[in-house]
């Protein structure tokens, strides 16, 4: 599917990366070559590495962040400078070559009907599978997320997703930073906001390199969390998201 360049101009495409030395590069070539006239911005979520140096390389504005935020707090730096530097959307592409620059274009034609559109890898596209806690945990928050955004919803924890005009200027103020709710919570934060959310489906490739962020270990805690951060989501006062509150 192509994309017209009037739509990319207008589009910022926002990677957060954490020691990303090795597969960042080629990630933004392969995103500038997909989507020519395309901007992409790699923040650098307090990397040890070389990510910052070679995402510039490679074509990338870069902000570089001082410490590690998690990538809730590297997306609103990302949309903080799409909506101060007139940047109508804003793509999150992950830096690790698990998201297809070539799925961009229908993420960005769905916004036509929809404020935030949502790449859903278990959709029907691909054949990306997770097990044990994080899947039980997956099909739980799809169910209530679903219900509190009034469409079906099948993954609601994927980073792969578009935000047109009303959800930048909603998320440069209040996205969330804590461990899961840039992806949880966001999808609460925009469902209260009365935003209009969709997704379609995207495939997932294996990571271009670089280490996961979430091992066997970790997966035992994934449900404990991901609930946290879904009880935090609804239990803050909805006025709160109002954007120009002080909040």
């Amino acid at each position: 599917m192509s994309v017209s360049s009037s739509l990319t101009g207008r589009t910022l495409i926002v990677m957060p990366a954490f020691n990303e030395e090795e597969a960042v590069g080629n990630v933004v070539r392969e995103v500038k070559k997909t989507l020519p006239g395309t901007v992409v911005l790699v923040v650098d979520d307090g990397s040890r590495d070389a990510t910052s140096a070679v995402a510039r390389e490679a074509g990338a504005l870069v902000a570089t962040l001082p410490f590690n935020l998690g990538v809730g707090g590297a997306m609103r730096v990302g949309f903080r400078y799409a909506l101060e530097n007139g940047f109508d959307n804003v793509v999150q592409v992950d830096s690790d070559g698990q998201h297809d620059p070539a799925g961009v274009p229908a993420l960005l034609e769905a916004l036509d009907s929809a404020d935030l559109v949502m790449g859903a890898r278990f959709a029907g596209e691909g054949d990306y599978r997770v097990r044990g806690p994080r899947q039980w945990a997956m099909k739980v928050f799809a169910t209530i997320l679903s219900r509190t955004s009034r469409t079906r919803l099948t993954d609601t924890t994927s980073g792969f997703r578009a935000s047109g005009p009303r959800a930048v200027a909603l998320f440069a103020e209040h996205y969330p930073a804590e461990y899961l709710g840039d992806t949880i919570e966001a999808l609460v934060i925009a469902s209260r906001s009365g935003l209009v959310i969709r997704q379609i489906p995207v495939a997932m490739r294996p990571r271009a390199g670089g280490v996961p962020s979430h091992n066997p270990f970790k997966a035992a805690a994934y449900l404990g969390r991901a609930s946290m951060a879904l009880v935090f989501a609804f239990i803050r006062p909805k006025s709160i998201y109002r954007t120009g509150s002080n909040a």
